[in-house]
């Protein structure tokens, strides 16, 4: 963990408390500053009608008018203020928390949970308290899905060329972004309340384009007519005013106005509405996503150049998107409908604006929500790497080999008190592990396998030198039964050995990690099945590291390609674990001990 950032969300927090105090105050004299100028439009008003007052009485009202609107305006930008950093807040509250340990403030990806998957399953990529959940900071449900896309890609579509390229690219985005952490903390802040919905702004942009309004609407001439109405209602006001007419012509003009805006737009204007029900509260904070996109230093990263490229027209259609949910709201009630068609000709503006946004939101819409998704996924990458600063930089190479050589090697959900291992591996060798329960085998097999998801997306890992190639990952460790569909423990796993040999690769390396296979039988048929599938592995483009309690596993012989490692405990009054690897078999196991101990409780 970042102690040096743990401080600074730390001091954040009681500066922007400090903040918000003194604002919150403000809200106090804007809320009376309203309160009397909204009092001294009425006292004015009903002084002027009641007693026939001069001219400057009415002027005194209107003054108090315009007042009124500042303070509001004030009043506005303060809460909105408070707002942004009440949304600040709480991303530093969060992030306090992980530092801390703690995790379940962020969103666990359990919809991606899928038990037959190559790896994901066995390595806690997704679930409570998994690597998923200690990087998403995602603030779209596109940004979601996209980062869990790159956790479980299995590399399989890619040529060696390809993948290198790819996360060297992914790598210098997340560098570039964590350089600012401003700008990643701001980020984080625009989806802290609730997550925004890409789906359902695909679905409504979707529909935008599918409503058919009569093209006159978008007209520079229809502009020019509502334009022209709306300065002809406001003249014939001020006029009558004056005395210069008489009230019934603003009245009949307002009326006038009220009903052709309404009926005119009728029609249309409900269909626009429920395209726009589902997303105009989310469509804000996407266009401020849209708009810190638009800020960002690319530097030298291809990838982020790439999506401001992409993102190039987005950022106008979508705060033209915006401005029309802010219309629709502003008439979601009776009162609004009257009032604004009357001053504003509200409805008949909608559909104008509405058939400009058509012209805006064409093929290219799923493009640039690939793009923010594909951001926003960057993003918690790039906030993974800032909290984890102790991490390193792993060393991908092309090779036709399984490469794996690290050293100081741990497992990142471990923290300070995590116990550093060296292991290579060999290209077609095998590694036998022995050691007893509780020794440190599996997070072991679930070391490699997850610092190796983590290369593989170009963020840091957890070593003081890894060196890695790309190759296919399979492993086998949580094998469960499935009695609803009469799969018992041992059939589960061998559908799981199946579905590994028929996953296995031809044309590139694969790496298979296995914790006990075929635990689910006898002792004699387990050495033996164990035995027949390694060895019918190993004629294959195969490397494995194979987690055993089976000491006689470890005889295994086929051209000094198997190597014995095991997890030893010291045995005496207590039991010692190290989880330091060794070379050799295992010769203390604790299971009848622990069992003696209980038994004399």
């Amino acid at each position: 963990m970042n102690t040096e950032l743990y401080t600074y969300y730390k001091n954040r927090i009681a500066e922007v408390n400090n903040i918000m105090i003194h604002l919150k105050g403000k809200n106090t004299y804007f809320v009376l500053g309203e309160v009397i100028t909204f009092a001294g439009i009425i006292g004015f008003m009903v002084f002027y009608v009641m007693n026939q007052s001069s001219f400057w009485v009415l002027l005194s009202s209107l003054l108090s008018l315009i007042l009124y609107m500042l303070i509001r305006n004030f009043d506005a930008k303060n809460t909105k203020q408070i707002e942004a950093l009440t949304a600040l807040l709480n991303v530093y509250k969060r992030e306090v928390r992980y530092h801390e340990g703690y995790f379940d403030q962020f969103a666990a990806g359990e919809q991606f949970v899928d038990a037959r998957h190559s790896f994901t399953f066995d390595l806690d990529i997704f679930g409570q308290l998994s690597l998923y959940q200690r990087i998403n900071r995602c603030v779209t449900t596109g940004g979601a899905d996209y980062l869990a896309l790159c956790l479980s890609e299995e590399n399989l579509e890619h040529s060696q060329k390809a993948k290198l390229a790819q996360i060297g690219r992914r790598s210098e985005s997340i560098r570039t972004l964590a350089q600012d952490r401003k700008l990643v903390t701001q980020f984080k802040a625009l989806g802290v309340e609730k997550i925004i919905d890409t789906v359902a702004i695909q679905q409504a942009l979707a529909k935008v384009e599918t409503i058919r309004v009569p093209h006159f609407f978008g007209t520079q001439w229809f502009k020019i007519l509502l334009n022209t109405s709306l300065v002809g209602f406001y003249v014939s006001l001020v006029l009558a005013v004056l005395g210069y007419c008489d009230y019934s012509i603003p009245s009949i003009w307002a009326a006038a106005n009220f009903n052709i805006s309404f009926f005119a737009s009728y029609r249309y204007l409900k269909k626009i509405t429920v395209a726009f029900d589902r997303v105009r509260h989310q469509v804000q904070n996407y266009v401020r996503v849209m708009q810190l996109i638009e800020t960002i230093n690319a530097g030298s990263s291809e990838e982020l150049q790439q999506i401001k490229r992409r993102l190039a027209n987005a950022l106008a259609a979508f705060e033209h998107l915006e401005r029309i949910s802010q219309k629709i709201d502003g008439r979601s009630n009776e009162f609004g409908v009257i009032l604004f068609n009357v001053l504003r000709l509200i409805d008949l503006s909608i559909i104008s604006s509405f058939v400009s946004l058509q012209n805006h939101f064409k093929a290219s819409t799923r493009q640039w929500l690939d793009a923010v998704s594909k951001f926003d996924a960057l993003v918690s990458m790039a906030n993974f790497r800032l909290n984890e600063d102790k991490a390193t930089e792993a060393r991908v190479v092309e090779s036709n080999e399984v490469v794996f050589e690290a050293e100081g090697l741990y497992h990142p959900f471990l923290g300070d008190k995590a116990v550093t291992n060296n292991f290579s591996v060999e290209n077609l060798h095998y590694y036998i592990i022995t050691g007893a329960n509780m020794a440190g085998k599996s997070t072991f097999l679930r070391t490699l396998g997850i610092n190796y998801v983590l290369a593989m997306n170009g963020l840091p890992v957890f070593a003081t030198r890894f060196t890695i190639s790309i190759f296919h990952l399979f492993t086998s460790m949580r094998t469960t039964d499935d009695l609803a569909n009469g799969i018992s423990y041992f059939n589960a796993e061998l559908l799981r050995l199946k579905r590994l040999i028929g996953s296995l690769q031809p044309t590139m390396p694969n790496l298979i990690i296995l914790d006990e296979i075929l635990k689910g039988t006898n002792s004699l048929d387990k050495l033996n099945g164990s035995r027949l599938f390694l060895e019918y592995v190993s004629e294959r483009n195969v490397t494995g590291v194979i987690a055993t309690h089976d000491l006689e596993l470890s005889k295994m012989d086929a051209n000094s390609r198997f190597h014995n490692f095991c997890f030893e405990i010291e045995l005496g009054s207590n039991i010692g674990y190290s989880y330091k690897l060794g070379v050799g078999v295992a010769r203390n196991q604790n299971a009848t001990y622990l069992l003696k101990d209980i038994l004399a409780d």
